[in-house]
């Protein structure tokens, strides 16, 4: 259990820079327009950062939504199941998809995130960013995903033992 607190830390500081690049991504996003239409000026690199942010809001955000248990789910059968069928199908689910995903989207991203780092890789656009900034979020974020659904499954398998208690309630958005 102290492994997954250790994660849940981590996990949770990448969720307040997530929320944080919000807010900046808003500021720049006012400055910008305030810039494009009083002064008639504008850059590439505040159109740039905005998305090099939004995928930094994603990516680095996804394991404390997990932490959370604010993820979204498919749930046909899920929301009518006992709490401790509910830990069994989390149990399966992890093993079978999500850490097979996460492995998948890892062995990929890693060595096209280093390639664009050893290349200094930049926008095409004038003016633009360097690219690999932003293709090394791809790799950061999943490996934090990886990590918190190891504290998860670690929560899960603790659950069903009888070691703690853990509230798999999910409450089904309103639609």
């Amino acid at each position: 259990m102290s492994l997954a607190s250790g994660i849940d830390r981590v996990t949770k500081a990448f969720g307040v820079l997530a929320a944080l690049l919000v807010a900046a991504a808003c500021l720049i996003s006012a400055l910008n327009a305030i810039s494009r239409y009083t002064l008639d000026m504008s850059s590439n690199a505040f159109l740039e950062i905005q998305w090099q942010m939004f995928a930094g809001m994603f990516l680095l955000g996804t394991a404390h939504v997990l932490k959370l248990n604010e993820h979204v789910r498919v749930d046909l059968f899920y929301g009518s199941m006992t709490e401790r069928n509910k830990l069994w199908v989390d149990v399966f689910g992890f093993l079978v998809f999500f850490f097979p995903v996460c492995f998948i989207m890892l062995e990929m991203s890693y060595p096209w995130a280093y390639a664009s780092f050893v290349a200094g890789e930049g926008s095409a656009n004038a003016g633009g960013l360097p690219v690999w900034p932003a293709k090394m979020l791809l790799p950061l974020g999943f490996t934090l995903l990886t990590l918190q659904g190891i504290a998860e499954l670690i929560r899960r398998i603790a659950a069903l033992r009888g070691v703690i208690v853990l509230d798999v309630s999910y409450e089904k958005p309103v639609q």
